[in-house]
């Protein structure tokens, strides 16, 4: 405990350790909570229209079945799911058929890996850190699902903004009437541009996920942060949206994920939000 305390190279290090595996964990959570929640909802509705329980299903979660190759169904043994070492000793191919694995999964591990060890960095051991690197990594998890399915589950964006205002009772991040008064603003924010926009065109312009995520977002940084956040994500998303539609990758009627961009904003917020709250003010 002294030397996590008092060493500023060995928590960072042993977070990023944890944020190879975290990564991996977190690469089966992306593909597989939408496919539960498609599920969920597939017996909902049949149960909505009176159908009779057909023959169950196999349990499928995130713990079982165990994970298997795409094209030929081998069964990935242990030694085959060791964060980016196996990826690279296999050289990105299955080791039963030969068939490509996605470069993807390397990459959100070390993805998870970098960030767990800047936000170990950045707040130190304690409370704001271990909390802070649950914060990055629901994050990832919620910018890759919505990348792949334009969803962003409650099951993720719920606990988060309550995990949010319970580490601020103490004042972890911020205050804990900042903290509420941000997620009650985050939600009330883009809940009223999406009905504005609907209103004025007849489309629905972002989807309720978007809204949960600011509130998270300001329950657990305040309501201080929101119009930075706000700013940040509107701006990127949209000098990628024209980018996208000038390189005529992306039809105009195509929908765009934003939750990807109110993360990456909510992480710059969540290391040097006051920072940058404050020189922006010093700007206007």
């Amino acid at each position: 405990m002294d030397i996590l305390l008092q060493d500023t190279l060995v928590f960072p290090a042993l977070c990023a350790l944890l944020g190879l595996f975290v990564g991996s964990f977190l690469n089966v959570v992306i593909h597989r909570l939408p496919l539960m929640m498609e599920r969920e909802w597939q017996a909902e509705a049949a149960t909505l229209r009176g159908e009779e329980p057909g023959a169950p299903q196999p349990r499928f979660n995130l713990a079982t079945p165990r994970s298997r190759c795409p094209h030929c169904g081998h069964l990935i043994g242990a030694l085959e799911n060791i964060p980016v070492v196996s990826y690279l000793l296999l050289r990105g191919r299955c080791r039963h058929c030969d068939g490509p694995i996605s470069v993807r999964y390397p990459l959100i591990e070390v993805l998870c890996a970098a960030l767990s060890w800047f936000t170990a960095h950045h707040f130190g051991f304690g409370l704001a850190g271990w909390g802070a690197l649950v914060f990055v990594w629901a994050l990832i998890a919620l910018c890759f699902i919505d990348l792949d399915t334009q969803l962003l589950p409650d099951s993720i964006t719920l606990p988060l903004l309550w995990l949010g205002l319970l580490l601020n009772l103490s004042g972890t991040y911020t205050d804990l009437s900042s903290a509420v008064v941000g997620a009650s603003a985050g939600y009330l924010t883009l809940w009223s541009v999406y009905w504005l926009f609907k209103l004025t065109t007849g489309k629905e312009g972002m989807g309720y996920g978007d809204f949960k995520l600011l509130a998270a977002l300001g329950a657990w940084m305040g309501w201080q942060v929101l119009p930075l956040t706000i700013l940040l994500s509107s701006a990127v998303g949209a000098i990628v949206g024209v980018a996208l539609i000038v390189l005529r990758r992306h039809g105009r009627e195509i929908p765009i994920p934003f939750g990807p961009y109110l993360a990456a904003a909510g992480l710059l917020a969540l290391y040097w939000g006051g920072s940058l709250t404050q020189a922006y003010l010093d700007m206007l």
